[in-house]
């Protein structure tokens, strides 16, 4: 079964604030996605563009309408995603728990 993790980091608005925290080092998660790869649950992971750098499209009548960022209004943002291919939703949530990010 395929699962969709998500990364809701804090919310800058900018790509000058959008960086890892200082307590994430990057070490750290390298290594979490390689225990991901080579146990061969791992199927896709990439990180998002900052807010400022977005936009919406909404399809809300004949013509789509299209919002650049920042999103201020956001009360979450999406920094990034992993997908995983697992056995069960027990095994999916073992691994998301095991994820670098946090405190």
């Amino acid at each position: 079964m395929r699962f969709l993790m998500l990364i809701y980091p804090d919310i800058p608005q900018t790509s000058d604030e959008w960086m890892p925290s200082a307590d994430t080092p990057g070490a750290a998660m390298g290594r979490y996605n390689k225990e991901l790869s080579e146990a061969g649950v791992l199927l896709a992971l990439d990180g998002l563009l900052a807010p400022d750098r977005g936009a919406r499209i909404h399809f809300n009548g004949p013509v789509p309408t299209v919002k650049d960022g920042p999103f201020t209004e956001a009360k979450e943002i999406v920094g990034g995603f992993w997908i995983i291919d697992c056995a069960s939703k027990d095994e999916a949530v073992e691994w998301a728990k095991r994820c670098p990010l946090g405190g």
